[in-house]
């Protein structure tokens, strides 16, 4: 095992003093050319860390020309070159079976996207799921669609199609982009399978292993995923939910102007909207804010608008992108929570070089997004169908939030905190100092209910104390009965740490 000792309470973040003692382990000859260094899951184990703590220093590392991964092989001290693979004598038989495990390249990206589609039991109330219901989809509108489509024109959709995407859809987002105050030209426009598609494109066309990129904290798995399996360094910046004591929510501005002034950083990746999974909404001014300090640092922001539209309450503010006025930020956003997400149609929309330089790199991708997809999407919104379909969703969430609001009012015990959001799909919930969130699930889980633990979309730092509960798959009912299954067991959980505390101070009284 290694000689490393990471101290958590320190200022300086955990995946430098990783990075800066591996880094004299090789200086003093500890760690020599070739000699083999822990996967980032094992050493994160070792370490008590998290794995994206051992990931930023493994790629810093990299960048520098200490380190070096091998497919298949694991993680190399640079300089002489590692032993190289010596294939065993020929037999006379077959050959056995090819062991796939040992061609997997290094993974380094985090398992958390697998963790938020948990296995859920029929019967189950989850709170794990931000999507729209399917019991709300209007299949039969959508299929009059499709079949409209496919009477025009099914041939000529059904064969290759362009890149930018299907030139009826860019028009009608084009001119619902305008309708919503932000004027965006065709050739600033690219269609997509999704926002996550959308980010790993950025992260192919902008990013090299070892660049860094700014990433609120905590944050939906999904852009980390992607980061980490390019093996770009994640700089955690905190997410702000207590607008009473900061005066705002969303994306701390003071921490990221922190990691700015101490990094070299490629991209700010934010989401202004409803974030995932805290449900903040960056208010105006620091929306302006937030667009100054990246022109001052000329870093260029990755805007998250997915939640944009999922407004319930309150005005409407303009998106990142409709406020720039230098084309500082690329705008990523996607059909999937406002109509079907597995139709996986998304777009991005940036500065005119930005988008034809992610356009080439989906075109060696996948060519373009699916056609038919595409062009029943278009035809659902020439109809106005998309805008009353998003109406009549919208006051449904307003319901339930309402509803999850009241039911953790009422069952939720002292000490308990959640954000407010104005839109999204989702509540965050902070338990009393002590409780753990994982340790909880496992007590309701038997009771039939299931959410997602805090600690699943931080990439440093976890808090573990707190849940992402999210409303829009549950009607009234289940938020009701569901919030009450986790406020009882909460109070369980809080009586057994009072007489845990009354044990031990009695203790300590008997041995005085």
């Amino acid at each position: 095992m290694l000689p490393l000792h990471l101290q958590p309470e320190s200022h300086i973040p955990l995946y430098v003093q990783l990075r800066d003692q591996l880094r004299a382990l090789v200086h003093t000859g500890e760690l020599r050319d070739g000699d083999r260094i822990p996967a980032s899951r094992e050493l994160a184990g070792q370490l008590g860390v998290h794995r994206t703590t051992v990931a930023n220093a493994y790629a810093e590392l990299e960048s520098e020309g200490l380190i070096r991964g091998h497919v298949g092989r694991g993680t190399f001290i640079c300089g002489k070159p590692p032993r190289q693979f010596s294939p065993p004598p020929r037999s006379n038989g077959h050959g056995g079976a090819t062991r796939w495990e040992s061609l997997f390249a290094d993974d380094r990206g985090d398992e958390a996207l697998a963790r938020l589609l948990p296995d859920i039991p029929p019967g189950a109330i989850a709170f794990t799921c931000v999507r729209p219901p399917e019991s709300h989809y209007p299949v039969e509108e959508f299929r009059r669609c499709a079949n409209a489509v496919l009477r025009k024109e099914g041939r000529r959709i059904l064969q290759l199609g362009s890149t930018d995407g299907y030139e009826p859809l860019k028009r009608g987002l084009l001119e619902m982009l305008e309708r919503e105050g932000l004027s965006v030209r065709n050739e600033q426009l690219l269609i997509t399978d999704g926002c996550q598609q959308a980010l790993d494109l950025i992260c192919k066309a902008f990013l090299r292993p070892g660049d860094s990129v700014a990433v609120e904290n905590p944050a939906y798995p999904g852009a980390p995923a992607i980061f980490i399996g390019a093996r770009v360094r994640i700089l955690p910046v905190s997410v702000e939910t207590d607008a009473r004591r900061t005066g705002y929510a969303g994306i701390s501005l003071d921490a990221l102007e922190s990691v700015l002034l101490q990094n070299r950083v490629k991209f700010i990746f934010a989401t202004p909207d409803f974030q995932n999974p805290t449900g903040t909404a960056l208010p105006l001014a620091q929306r302006r804010q937030l667009l100054e300090i990246a022109a001052h640092y000329q870093v260029p922001i990755i805007e998250d608008a997915i939640y944009s539209r999922v407004r319930l309450r309150g005005t409407a503010l303009p998106t990142l992108k409709a406020l720039d006025r230098t084309g500082n930020v690329i705008q990523i956003d996607s059909f999937s929570k406002i109509s079907f997400p597995g139709l996986r149609v998304g777009w991005a929309i940036g500065a005119e070089s930005a988008i034809e330089r992610l356009r080439l790199v989906k075109l060696a991708t996948d060519l373009h997004t699916d056609q038919l997809a595409q062009a029943t999407l278009a035809e659902f919104l020439r109809r106005g169908v998309l805008a009353r379909h998003l109406g009549k969703m919208k006051k449904l969430y307003l319901h339930r939030l309402e509803a999850m609001e009241a039911a953790l009012a009422k069952h939720m015990p002292d000490g308990t905190t959640w954000t407010r959001p104005d839109g999204g799909m989702s509540v965050w919930v902070t338990l009393p100092a002590g409780l753990d969130a994982t340790e909880l699930l496992i007590h309701v889980r038997e009771r039939g209910v299931y959410f997602i633990p805090g600690r699943t979309f931080y990439s440093q730092n976890p808090q573990p104390n707190t849940i992402r509960l999210s409303f829009g798959s549950l009607d009234e009912k289940e938020i009701l009965r569901g919030a009450q299954i986790i406020g009882d067991q909460l109070r369980i959980e809080l009586r057994k740490r009072q007489r845990g505390e009354r044990h031990n101070g009695m203790s300590r009284v008997a041995l005085v």
